[in-house]
């Protein structure tokens, strides 16, 4: 009985990440399905090639944002249920898998940026403020949207575990679930890589010829 409390915060939190918002918000603003053109990657930034900034504001805080929830939620009203950081990792975790692999749009999901984000702000402010700080410094000089997101998650971690100069207190729940995120955002960015690596990856800003 123990178990099942638990279980069932991780399991609604992945449900909660499995609402792909690109596809949702596209939709409902009567725009075509984000998994149709573009990269056909159902996040904020395939949205935008629609043309539709609106849409595309509203895709990634909805990513976001069920990033947060769920390790918000946990933090701060599982101590009461005996829920502590363990399960708030967890939760944060679920619910970027449910962005990459929702199971209400055929397991098919975006790369998980913006919902990563949310779950670091969830887990802390400044962990999240470091993070979002190395992306813009990376997309700054090298112009490579993709690029400064993979350094951005892999610092994620070493950030969470360094930054209070104290390691031994991090909670090796939370640094095991960001390394798990960092490792799987990689992955979904590998055909990223292969175009940075070819010189024919986009910079942000550049015109298409």
């Amino acid at each position: 009985m123990e178990l099942l409390l638990p279980i069932g915060v991780v399991l609604a939190s992945y449900l909660v990440g499995s609402l792909s918002f690109a596809v949702i918000v596209s939709r409902l603003m009567g725009l075509n399905d984000p998994r149709s053109y573009g990269s056909k990657n159902p996040g904020a930034t395939n949205v935008l090639r629609s043309g539709n900034k609106k849409a595309a504001i509203l895709t990634l805080l909805f990513d976001a944002f069920k990033g947060w929830l769920p390790v918000w939620l946990v933090l701060g009203f599982g101590p009461a249920h005996g829920l502590g950081v363990e399960v708030a990792a967890l939760a944060g975790l679920a619910a970027f898998l449910g962005h990459l692999y929702p199971v209400f749009f055929g397991f098919v999901g975006g790369k998980g940026v913006a919902t990563a984000v949310g779950v670091l702000l969830g887990i802390n402010g400044l962990l999240a403020l470091a993070t979002v700080g190395t992306f813009a410094i990376v997309v700054y000089f090298s112009r490579y949207v993709s690029l400064a997101s993979m350094v951005a998650a892999v610092f994620a971690p070493v950030y969470y575990l360094f930054g209070d100069g104290v390691a031994w207190q991090a909670s090796a729940a939370e640094v095991l679930c960001l390394a798990v995120m960092a490792v799987l955002l990689v992955w979904r960015h590998r055909e990223n890589i292969n175009r940075l690596f070819a010189g024919t990856e986009s910079k942000l800003g550049a015109k298409k010829s």
